[in-house]
């Protein structure tokens, strides 16, 4: 584990820094004649050992609620359950390259919350529950924040993230940090989702040659693979949402100012958030929960705070679903065509669960302000980007945009291997935020994703939420071509700030699909109520199998 845990510290910087093309293939993929060969070679070396020991691992789909009361009959110590999640991942993460990073003192932490335990001193249902977060949340420990890429292999954050220091004082155990999509995926229009400089392709667990989605890769597959007990990742659009939908996990993307965006490597603060991924809709309230709070570093959360709730539980049950008003957003089916079939029988249990459905509706404006978004991100790119690395320590890392996009160029052996930085160049070429092309397309986001799009389309009909497909399943890894994205339901609510929940429905050859369920502004308690009696109707997920590829699933 030692050695396992030393390679998860991420690429010495000093080693990636002065090595051979050659030896950035090795340090990254694991060695080899090439990098794809070498990434290729090692997953499907890893695959056979990784799912002969998946059906025995003594945590496998268990879930936080499990986890509490199973410490609590004396089942598991805090320290036993990271012990357990760590030889998980030393034995299986090698072909999945979820973790970005062990963390060095976890064994530590979860000891110090097992004597708060003897002593009587319990913080929550998170209490010594071991979870990871994605490597763009700060935190003021051994562990460094990098986003994945190598211009910030030394940064280390004073304190953490107060969504991270949120999840600290509720008593869960930070395990380690997830691999990402470089810089959340906001850095070249031809990326490979899943790939960092830093810690290199995460791959789809139920078939390792398959695409994992981002940006929160790693966040999606480590539940997925039974790495860690749940994780946290983050969205500007679609970066819970898809690696959740494509891993077969829940996910959940919170209404903007219900999570603290403080203290977390930016793209935009519009549209950014963080949000839980798990592998059930009840383990996502469990870890919203203790992920919210009001933060005056933030003031996005001034407003949210006040709907913060102590138990996003309170609606659940059997019957959560009865009487529920569902619109069917018929505007964004398409993804696949077997996914649309299975979607008539998913609809066909809603209604047996006591939904009432209203079908079609349509989410208005539907791709009439992808312009406008990219516009706006570009802006807020440069804008938050450049404050956020201002304001860090000094370790040797670029100061602001044009100081990574020097060190991209001059280490573009390392960095961009397989794709550029295209998008880094023209948010770099923005103004300020005070300039009237930025303001009328903030303003044209606003009112054609929020004011007539998701809130006319819920207001409409009378709606309690929209009901869809996510996306399609998984794609190929293609580093040459870029992702072969096929479109999803992402955009609407993730330009209006509203919640945006997904939870296992189907399959397609084995590739799991995902049910979103849109709601209004601070209706997470609602949503994930109606999520979790679906899921407990239909038990939709099965656990992957670490398949090389589909041929063996």
């Amino acid at each position: 584990m030692a050695e396992r845990r030393e390679e998860l510290q991420g690429v010495d910087r000093r080693s990636v820094l002065a090595g051979t093309a050659g030896a950035a293939a090795a340090a990254l993929f694991g060695g080899g004649a090439s990098a794809a060969g070498a990434t290729a070679g090692a997953a499907a070396a890893a695959a056979p050992a990784a799912a002969a020991g998946a059906a025995a691992f003594e945590l496998a789909e268990v879930s936080l609620a499990e986890l509490a009361a199973g410490m609590a009959a004396g089942r598991w110590s805090a320290e036993r359950l990271v012990e357990l999640y760590s030889e998980r991942i030393a034995a299986l993460d090698g072909a999945t390259r979820a973790l970005a990073e062990l963390n060095p003192d976890a064994a530590a932490i979860a000891a110090e919350r097992d004597r708060e335990r003897r002593a009587g001193r319990l913080r929550g249902p998170l209490h010594g529950v071991p979870v990871v977060v994605k490597d763009n949340l700060d935190t003021g420990d051994r562990m460094k924040t990098c986003a994945g890429s190598l211009a910030l292999a030394e940064s280390a954050p004073p304190r953490d993230a107060f969504a991270v220091a949120r999840l600290r004082e509720a008593g869960a155990v930070l395990l380690g940090k997830t691999n990402l999509s470089e810089w959340a995926n906001f850095r070249s229009t031809r990326s490979t989702s899943g790939w960092s400089g830093r810690g290199g392709q995460v791959r789809n667990p139920y078939a390792l040659d398959r695409n994992p989605c981002g940006s929160s890769s790693g966040s999606g597959v480590a539940p997925s693979a039974n790495l860690c007990a749940a994780a946290v990742g983050t969205e500007t659009d679609g970066s819970v949402i898809c690696p959740a939908a494509m891993n077969g996990v829940a996910g959940l993307k919170p209404t903007v100012g219900l999570v603290s965006r403080s203290g977390i490597v930016p793209i935009s603060h519009t549209q950014d958030t963080a949000g839980p991924m798990g592998r059930t809709v009840e383990d996502l309230a469990i870890l919203l929960a203790g992920m919210t709070g009001a933060d005056p570093r933030d003031p996005a959360t001034a407003v949210g705070g006040g709907r913060v709730e102590s138990d996003y539980r309170r609606l659940f049950g059997a019957r959560a679903l009865a009487g529920a008003r569902l619109g069917v957003a018929r505007n964004f089916f398409g993804w696949h065509a077997e996914i649309d079939r299975q979607m008539e029988s998913v609809l066909a249990a809603l209604k047996e669960l006591g939904a009432e459905l209203v079908d079609p509706v349509e989410i208005p404006h539907k791709g009439e302000y992808d312009e406008a978004e990219w516009q706006v991100l570009l802006y807020e790119f440069k804008h938050d980007l450049n404050l956020y690395l201002s304001e860090l320590p000094a370790h040797g890392q670029p100061r602001d945009l044009a100081g990574l996009i020097d060190f991209n160029r001059a280490h573009a052996d390392r960095e961009m291997p397989w794709f550029g930085q295209e998008i880094f160049e023209k948010s770099q070429e923005k103004g300020p935020l005070t300039e009237a092309d930025y303001l009328q397309h903030l303003a044209t986001c606003a009112r054609l994703a929020r004011e007539e799009g998701i809130v006319a389309a819920l207001t409409a009909q009378r709606l309690d939420a929209l009901v869809c497909p996510t996306m399609g399943p998984a794609y190929l890894i293609d580093w040459v071509n870029g992702d072969a994205y096929g479109g999803s339901v992402t955009s609407p609510p993730a330009v209006a700030g509203t919640p945006h929940l997904t939870v296992p429905a189907g399959f397609v050859h084995g590739l799991p699909w995902g049910l979103s369920l849109l709601g209004p502004a601070w209706s997470e308690a609602k949503l994930l109520a109606y999520g979790d009696a679906f899921e407990r109707a239909t038990r939709a997920r099965r656990p992957p199998r670490l398949a090389v590829t589909l041929a063996f699933a």
